[in-house]
């Protein structure tokens, strides 16, 4: 397959960025397009695990960025 070069520059910069997004968007569509190596299935299994002896959930964003405000941080 030849390799076709896109001229980009007449498209505005909202239009390249959704752009991106909509081409990012079709292959997160097909699971397995991008296959986890083996040492991201071991970090998210190692998470996981960490997370059944935890269970806390965390903060909702909204809460955790209210005190990141109110602290002046």
């Amino acid at each position: 397959m030849a390799k076709r070069r896109f001229d980009f520059s007449e498209l505005s910069v909202d239009e390249r960025l959704q752009l991106a997004e909509d081409l990012w968007e079709s292959i997160a569509d097909v699971q397995d397009a991008l296959p986890l190596t083996a040492a991201q299935a071991a970090e998210l299994d190692r998470r996981l695990a960490e997370y059944d002896e935890d269970r806390d959930p965390g903060a909702p964003w909204r809460e955790v960025l209210d005190k990141i405000e109110e602290s002046g941080e």
